[in-house]
């Protein structure tokens, strides 16, 4: 086992502002505590929260390390007491309250997984986070089941991707919507029915075409803004929509809420990052029941658009910001 130094490079927010906020610094490695692992992190997944965190609008929980990064993954390094889960030299990948942009990276014992062989260490790095929000947004809030119809907005996102696999593989029809034409294709090939460009075709229209005017079953939604009334009248009756972001820049929008009644819909959503650790622990035990056979044997793996040395992650940022990337960035420690 290796030792574990005193100090380690991480990339700190220097002030709320544009990508060259992020600026490596030296600190201290931390100490795990009760029901807590360290890791040494070798890769470590670049999500829209760490861009929001950087320019001031999403501040990490109490508690929370002031760092960005919400998964990494890589080996367990030290153990705090009560962490029985894992042990020394294990290869593990978590969602993280913050501290992913470093060297080393406190995780709880009860949310970190094992990573399969199937999967590369990067590609364990773009899939904690991932994998969580899909799992918990379109299979246990929106309760998608086998036969119904998954809108997904920002299809060719690191979200979007993963949701495209997951609903194939538990039998769902998918549309996505995209905003180009290699975006659209790289949809299709992971397996979703349909991809809509929303720059040059109406998603509600598209989405009555292809469902024969029944709609979608079930939307997940990072866009909010006007698509929030559109997804009312693409949603089918007791459809559910789920709400993860707000890309279009803001919270608040006008929606016809009759609308909301005539179809009997649901619209729910929910954040990851400040859940408590049981609710974590919670959705971790289900994925390993249920989703972690399919990563296991390969049929499930995050798409990945690009890797950057930990000490570029202000180059990774400017990559997400233009929107071209196609699946996951991910810093490498």
């Amino acid at each position: 086992m290796p030792q574990v130094p005193t100090q380690m490079t991480v990339v700190a927010i220097s002030k709320p502002g544009g990508p060259e906020v992020l600026v490596p610094e030296t600190r201290a490695v931390p100490v795990p505590g009760p029901g807590e692992i360290l890791v040494k992190v070798a890769a470590a997944g670049v999500n829209r929260p760490d861009v929001a965190q950087r320019s001031g609008s999403y501040p990490p929980p109490p508690g929370a390390s002031d760092l960005p990064g919400l998964e990494i993954a890589g080996e367990v390094v030290a153990l705090g007491d009560g962490a029985t889960r894992h042990k020394l030299g294990d290869k593990v990948m978590s969602l993280v309250a913050g501290g992913g942009y470093a060297q080393y990276c406190i995780a709880q014992d009860a949310e970190a997984m094992t990573v399969p062989p199937a999967l590369s260490m990067q590609e364990a790095g773009a899939t904690a986070e991932t994998l969580m929000t899909v799992w918990h947004n379109v299979f246990e809030r929106g309760a998608l089941k086998a036969g119904e119809t998954l809108l997904i907005h920002g299809g060719s996102s690191g979200i979007g991707t993963m949701a495209i696999q997951l609903a194939k593989a538990f039998g769902a029809k998918v549309i996505v919507t995209v905003g180009s034409k290699d975006k659209a294709e790289a949809c299709l090939k992971l397996g979703a029915d349909h991809a809509v460009n929303y720059k040059s075709e109406d998603f509600v229209e598209a989405v009555k075409t292809i469902t024969g005017g029944t709609g979608a079953n079930v939307i997940l939604d990072m866009v909010g803004g006007d698509y929030i009334d559109r997804n009312y009248d693409a949603a089918a009756v007791e459809g559910r929509i789920v709400q993860i972001a707000f890309l279009s820049g803001t919270p608040k929008a006008s929606a016809n809420f009759a609308k909301l009644m005539v179809k009997r819909l649901h619209h729910t959503g929910s954040t990851l990052r400040p859940r408590s650790n049981a609710d974590k622990a919670a959705m971790v035990a289900a994925i390993e029941a249920k989703v972690m056979p399919l990563l296991r044997d390969g049929r499930i793996k995050p798409l990945m658009d690009s890797t950057f040395p930990l000490e570029k992650a202000a180059d990774a940022h400017r990559r997400m910001e233009t929107s071209e990337h196609i699946g996951k960035i991910v810093l490498v420690a």
